[in-house]
């Protein structure tokens, strides 16, 4: 494996701001949602489709763009993936019509999917091997940061302005970010172009397709619920709606707090890492309509909750580096599993809040929680080089 001959943390560092963008970028309808639906006349459910819309699109950038580059120089790529980021968020706000906006969150999933296939293969060649887990932790701590900060802090901003000022803003720290990608990071050369073949191959690898299965699982099942949470915690816990901005702050702070704590947890041992986030959540979720009906325990298990996802990322990540042939080609595929799974997770839950309620949708996203450990359980732990269970 190529070593950097010195740490780029700086480098690291952009691709986290990068990471943390495209996150905020992705999810922020979620906080603006009914301000959207209202301005463009449609139902919130058709707002929803902001959701949905570039998470499909993300899903098969993620593996598809790496193999129409070629051997196009990953620093190259990185950046104007990032300029599309500015043109798709630009868009977004000078949009006339729904359909036009649609239109403009295509480029954001195009951009967000071959970003994210790439950012995760990266980081052992920016730091010495010693401090990969160190990088990762930093790079995927963007998706945390994404929840705390970005997302709240954006919602926010619509509020007191308007959606377009938000998705305006994201164009200019996108433009910033960009800039930043192509100074600081050192020219990397794909050490192999990714081929459809490639990516197959990677699938037939137990530890890449417990990987990949078991990301489905995990982000479908979060997705299907805590699009909801906003209700959740009003309906459930009894929580006022002026509160529940400040609450998901506090979660974002979870986020990060989780990965951090995987990130030096899941170097050494990545097996029980991934075991645990399944096991958690379903303990979490399952249980929040049941004991989360006060104030006090709806935030204490939504704060639960923000730690156990905000370990997902980094976690899995690990899990990839320990076991896949081809890192860029299994993170692409684990790329396209995240963010396919997050679309349908926002989708099918919206069908089962809208047919049944909202405890029924917390019970069907435990179950995938459910299956999800099933399938890590039953992985040998030495798949990913851990000598116990």
């Amino acid at each position: 494996m190529e070593q950097p001959q010195a740490p780029r943390w700086w480098a690291v560092v952009a691709v986290m701001m990068g990471i943390f963008l495209l996150v905020t970028a992705e999810q922020l309808p979620i906080g603006l949602l009914s301000q959207v639906a209202s301005s463009m006349g449609v139902t919130p459910g058709m707002a929803g489709l902001m959701v949905t819309v570039p998470g499909v699109v993300a899903a098969f950038s993620a593996p598809l763009l790496p193999v129409a580059v070629g051997r196009l120089d990953r620093r190259i790529m990185l950046t104007l993936l990032m300029g599309v980021m500015v043109i798709g968020s630009v868009l977004t706000s000078l949009a006339s019509s729904f359909v036009l906006l649609l239109a403009s969150r295509v480029l954001v999933g195009l951009s967000i999917g071959g970003f994210w296939a790439e950012a995760g293969s990266i980081a052992p060649r920016l730091v010495p091997e010693a401090q990969v887990s160190k990088a990762m932790t930093v790079i995927f701590g963007g998706v945390a940061a994404a929840s705390v900060l970005g997302v709240p802090l954006g919602t926010l901003l619509g509020e007191f302005s308007s959606w377009r000022v938000a998705f305006g803003s994201l164009g200019g720290l996108s433009l910033l970010t960009a800039i930043a990608l192509w100074w600081w990071l050192p020219p990397l050369p794909p050490r192999e172009p990714v081929r459809l073949r490639i990516l197959a191959q990677q699938f037939s690898n137990r530890g890449v397709r417990v990987a990949v299965l078991t990301t489905g699982f995990v982000v479908v099942g979060h997705f299907a619920a805590y699009t909801f949470i906003s209700p959740v915690l009003q309906d459930i816990s009894g929580i006022a709606q002026r509160h529940v901005g400040s609450l998901l702050l506090l979660y974002g702070a979870a986020g990060i707090l989780g990965n951090i704590v995987a990130g030096m947890f899941a170097g050494r041992h990545p097996y029980r890492a991934v075991l645990a986030i399944p096991s958690l959540l379903l303990l979490v979720v399952a249980s929040f309509p049941l004991l989360g009906v006060q104030p006090s325990s709806g935030v204490m298990l939504l704060m639960v909750w923000g730690a156990v996802f905000g370990s997902v990322s980094v976690s899995i990540q690990t899990w990839i580096l320990r076991t896949a042939p081809n890192t860029e080609a299994a993170t692409a595929l684990m790329a396209l599993t995240f963010n396919l799974s997050i679309g349908f997770g926002a989708m099918v839950g919206g069908q089962i809040v809208d047919g049944t309620s909202l405890p029924v949708a917390m019970w069907a996203a435990s179950g995938l929680f459910l299956l999800g450990t099933l399938l890590v359980w039953q992985t040998p732990s030495r798949v990913v080089g851990e000598k116990h269970r």
